[in-house]
């Protein structure tokens, strides 16, 4: 791995590390309300603008942030009110979107969406890749109901401050291990199959025009 590779990921787990801290102290201090709902939406509304923008024109995407941006100033008492709802709509919502997006692409005469990503990094895949990517993309559903059920339990069972320290620090965490005991099958079932890694198929796919 080259020293920009290494910079990379040591500013990507530094900002997550930030992030996760600063969240969950604005889950854990009364009077950090304007804290909690900036960092509640604003990386969803920096993904959805910029998803905006890749796949129509940056008029429209400025629209959208007109829009949201008034929309915002509008109801922030409310959000500030409800941050930690907002917070819980925010993580439940993606990793029940994560889930919805593995798991649609396994019904019938559907390409699953793990051997999407393999083909067009290493494609073209034989048979007994296929399948096992088929497998992988039920794996990650799988896993992604998980973490969205065991969120909404937690969130509304458990105090605030545990919730909040499973969603900032253990279920990214164990993404991490999903990925890692993914790949440790994988060499053992494909030995044959070549690197690449989530991250370059990610890449590949969505530069790609669909």
């Amino acid at each position: 791995m080259g020293w920009r590779r290494r910079l990379q990921l040591a500013a990507i787990i530094a900002f997550v590390v930030a992030y996760a801290g600063l969240s969950h102290y604005s889950n854990s201090v009364a009077k950090t309300h304007d804290l909690g709902v900036a960092l509640a939406l604003g990386p969803v509304l920096a993904v959805g603008l910029a998803l905006m923008w890749r796949w129509t024109h940056l008029v429209v995407a400025l629209l959208a942030a007109a829009a949201a941006a008034v929309l915002l100033r509008h109801y922030w008492p409310l959000l500030e009110r409800n941050f930690s709802l907002v917070y819980l709509l925010q993580e439940a919502g993606f990793y029940s979107l994560m889930a919805a997006s593995f798991g649609l692409s396994l019904r019938r005469h559907e390409v699953a969406l793990c051997t999407q990503l393999a083909d067009k990094v290493h494609g073209p895949l034989n048979a007994l890749e296929v399948r096992y990517t088929r497998q992988v993309t039920a794996a990650w559903t799988i896993f992604f109901l998980f973490i969205t059920l065991a969120t909404m339990a937690l969130f509304a069972l458990a105090p605030l401050r545990v919730w909040s320290l499973f969603a900032n620090f253990f279920a990214v965490p164990l993404m991490v291990l999903m990925f890692a005991a993914e790949y440790a099958v994988r060499r053992r079932v494909l030995p044959q199959a070549q690197g690449g890694g989530l991250l370059a198929a990610v890449r590949v796919y969505f530069a790609s025009p669909h």
